[in-house]
């Protein structure tokens, strides 16, 4: 007879482990089916394989920037690439060990190998060894995304690499040409410019960053045309070829030759081909649809993370994990949090909640308050006053619509914007917080201030008066 478990979950990436765990901690049986190594994208091709490498790309730049704090290094700043991998890797196998070790606190059982649906609460999951079969009361579909390609452009890895491949390369590039401009090309624009790195970025739209709100891409072009990185935005690859380099032609007219090239172009759900159509399940461009409560149109079926599509990121992969297994289990819970986006660059972006043009196109009226971290007093003694914070009001409600950031641990800093927009407050009542001083987080006070006209720590707003005609 078949296995039977109460929940069974595809895909260990960090909405499936964390759906799991918290399965089993509620009570129910529970299996996982992974194929890969535990951690799924995030923690094997991204999140935390590209922080340990810019972990030691910041340390670069911070010693470069040692003079102007009165420190002399004395020598030439020189790294070990394999050395920087072989941290990375450790801290890989680390993560991965901790998740398998709470399967087994948790008492989940693994199987590893490719899980597939197989009708109505059946899996069938394809090893080395076999297959085997299991049932469950419920499903919880977690498989993730996989890197773009763009049809038609080599495909050997060696020169044409998606982030996949960038994050363990045995050996760097003299020159690097990144297409895509968004969150992942300008972090691995960053990262590799410290390891001495010639960088180009083309991007297709009109400006870097383009999910984001739009303050935030020509500040942080503006930082990376100073350090070396060259940008192209508004421009096509019009052809890619590959040979002992890379040529691209560009729309612009413009040829850009490098040693290899990174595709940052996005990412689709890995959702072919495990079983939807053998419980009436149809995708849409591949992304599996559900409702507030993670649950797909086939009921006792939920999709979370980048396969339903709403939102890309591994927090909220892990957040909806968490309402799906609550909605299984009987415990009702809508998920509407706002999703935090943290951008890992030189300096650090976070971003919460609606986007100035999001709310022109809603048609709701916004004030706007922005505070320079030039102004701020440990953003001055720490010399790092590059960046703001801009805060969106509600003009008639003065509900906190958005808050966006750019500046040192602006990633860190984002969080209580969010805990502000999810628990609806005003900007007056974030302007009434008391934040620690000397923090980057006061810049988030200041900002909502600004919003209400009332900070006293930027020069009164000139108010422009009507003449008679």
């Amino acid at each position: 007879m078949s296995k039977h478990f109460d929940i069974v979950v595809l895909g260990a990436g960090p909405g499936g482990y964390v759906a799991a765990l918290k399965a089993a901690q509620m009570g129910a049986s529970v299996a996982i089916v992974e194929q890969g190594h535990l951690g799924g994208t995030c923690l094997n091709v991204g999140c935390i394989p590209s922080k340990a490498l810019l972990a030691s790309a910041e340390l670069i730049h911070s010693i470069h920037g040692a003079a102007a704090m009165g420190v002399k290094v004395s020598g030439e700043v020189t790294f070990d690439w394999p050395a920087i991998q072989a941290r990375k890797d450790k801290v890989l196998q680390t993560l991965r060990g901790g998740i398998k070790s709470l399967f087994a606190a948790r008492k989940v059982t693994l199987f590893q190998g490719r899980g597939k649906l197989n009708g109505p609460g059946k899996i069938v999951i394809e090893s080395k060894s076999g297959t085997e079969d299991i049932t469950a009361g419920k499903i919880i579909l977690a498989t993730g995304s996989i890197p773009a390609r763009i049809p038609g452009w080599p495909t050997d890895p060696e020169k044409v690499c998606t982030s996949d491949e960038s994050l363990h390369w045995k050996t760097l590039p003299a020159r690097l040409l990144i297409v895509g401009g968004g969150v992942i090309g300008c972090e691995f624009a960053c990262m590799m410019r410290e390891f001495g790195v010639q960088v180009t970025i083309v991007e297709l739209m009109p400006r870097l960053l383009p999910e984001l709100d739009e303050s935030l891409a020509d500040p942080l072009q503006k930082v990376f045309t100073k350090c070396g990185i060259q940008c192209f935005t508004g421009t096509k690859v019009e052809t890619l070829t590959a040979g002992s380099t890379v040529k691209a032609v560009l729309s612009n007219g413009q040829t850009v030759e490098a040693d290899r090239v990174l595709l940052s172009i996005g990412r689709r759900p890995n959702t072919t081909d495990i079983g939807l159509d053998s419980v009436g399940l149809v995708s849409d461009r591949g992304f599996v649809r559900v409702d507030d409560h993670m649950e797909t149109p086939v009921k006792g079926i939920y999709c979370i993370g980048d396969a339903n599509g709403r939102c890309l990121l591994a927090h909220a992969a892990s957040a909806q994990g968490i309402a799906a297994v609550e909605n299984a289990m009987g415990h009702a819970h809508a998920f509407t949090a706002p999703i935090p986006s943290a951008v890992y660059t030189f300096p650090e972006i976070g971003a919460v909640g609606m986007t100035q043009a999001q709310a022109k196109k809603a048609g709701i009226p916004i004030a706007i308050g922005s505070f320079p971290l030039a102004a701020l007093g440990k953003a001055i003694a720490v010399g790092h006053t590059e960046g703001f914070v801009k805060v969106l009001r509600h003009r008639e409600t003065g509900e906190l619509l958005g808050v966006h950031m750019m500046g040192h641990n602006a990633t860190e800093c984002i969080a209580s914007a969010a805990a502000m927009i999810h628990q609806k407050v005003t900007v007056q009542e974030l302007a009434e917080v008391v934040y620690a001083h000397p923090t980057i987080s006061e810049s988030i006070k200041e900002a909502a201030e600004d919003a209400l006209g009332m900070a006293v720590h930027l020069p009164p707003r000139k108010v422009l008066r009507a003449t008679a005609g």
